[in-house]
C-alpha cells in the first residue's frame, strides 16, 4: 500500500519541495552518468533521472514507482526517462541494466522478510552481469527516530502559495527492527490535516550483508555518509554498492 504522502496529489506536488537536491543525489548521479542502462526503483518525481537526463545521459534510463501521484510529477516536470508505475513485484526485467538504484531510504519500506527478498531477487535478474545495485539505508546505531517529534516543524509553499507544515511523530519506536511513525501536513488553507503512516524497516550491515548475497549481490563499498567516509557503528547511513555475481 502507498503511503498517503506519496498518493496524495496535492502532497506528492510539494515533495521536490521538502527534499531538495543533495550530497546524495551527487553520489548517485555520478553512477548513473557512468552506466548506460539504469533503473531507479521508487523514482519518486524523478528528479535523480531528469537531471542525468538533462545532464546529457543518452543511454537508456527507467523510473519506476508504485505511486501514481509521483509519477504524475515526474511527467509533468521532465521528458527523455521511461515511467513506469509499479514496483518489482509486478514488472519484471532481465538482465537489461547495468546499474539499479534506489534512493530516498526507500529501500526501508521492504519491511518483510520475504518482500525484501523478493524485490532483491527482482533486481539481480534486473541486472547484468557484473552490474551494480547501489542503495542506502539510514543506520539503525545512529537512531534517526528519536528526531521524528513534533516539535520539529518544517514549513514550506505549497503549490497554491500557502504556507504548509510538515512533522513527524513515532507511533511504535523500534521494535525489532522496525519503527512506525507518522508524517502530517497542515496548512491555513487546509479543512483538516492530512496525516500519512509509515512503517520503516533499520538492518544493520551484517544482515544486510548476508540478505545480499543469500541472493546473488556482493557488497564491493560501504560508506558512512555521502562523502564516502567508512562505516562506523553510529555513522548516519550504511551507502551500499553491490555487484552481480555471473
Amino acid at each position: 500500500m502507498v503511503d498517503r504522502s506519496f498518493a496524495d496529489l496535492s502532497l506528492a506536488a510539494l515533495y521536490d519541495t521538502l527534499n531538495p537536491w543533495g550530497a546524495g543525489d551527487d553520489f548517485y548521479l555520478g553512477f548513473v552518468m557512468d552506466a548506460d542502462a539504469v533503473l531507479d526503483v521508487g523514482c519518486g518525481t524523478g528528479h535523480l533521472l531528469r537531471r542525468a537526463h538533462a545532464d546529457g545521459h543518452r543511454g537508456r534510463l527507467v523510473g519506476l514507482d508504485p505511486a501514481a501521484a509521483m509519477l504524475v510529477q515526474a511527467r509533468r516536470l521532465g521528458s527523455g526517462v521511461e515511467w513506469v508505475l509499479g514496483d518489482l513485484r509486478t514488472r519484471e526485467w532481465r538482465a537489461e541494466f547495468e546499474l539499479v538504484v534506489m534512493t530516498g531510504h526507500a529501500f526501508q519500506v521492504l519491511v518483510g522478510d520475504e518482500e525484501l527478498r523478493a524485490a532483491l531477487r527482482a533486481v539481480r535478474r534486473a541486472l547484468r552481469p557484473a552490474g551494480r545495485f547501489v542503495f542506502e539505508t539510514r543506520n539503525p546505531g545512529a537512531r534517526a527516530w528519536e528526531t521524528w517529534t513534533p516539535g520539529r516543524v518544517r514549513e514550506v509553499t505549497g503549490p497554491d502559495g500557502g504556507a504548509v507544515r510538515v512533522w513527524h511523530e513515532l507511533e511504535r519506536p523500534l521494535r525489532g527492527d522496525r519503527v512506525t511513525f507518522t508524517e502530517t501536513y497542515d496548512s491555513d488553507t487546509w479543512q483538516r490535516p492530512r496525516v500519512s503512516r509509515t512503517t520503516l524497516r533499520f538492518l544493520g550491515p551484517d544482515a544486510l550483508s548476508a540478505v545480499l548475497r543469500e541472493v546473488g549481490l556482493t557488497v564491493v563499498e560501504q560508506y558512512g555518509d555521502w562523502d564516502r567516509a567508512p562505516l562506523t557503528p553510529t555513522c548516519p547511513e550504511i551507502i551500499t554498492v553491490t555487484e552481480a555475481k555471473s
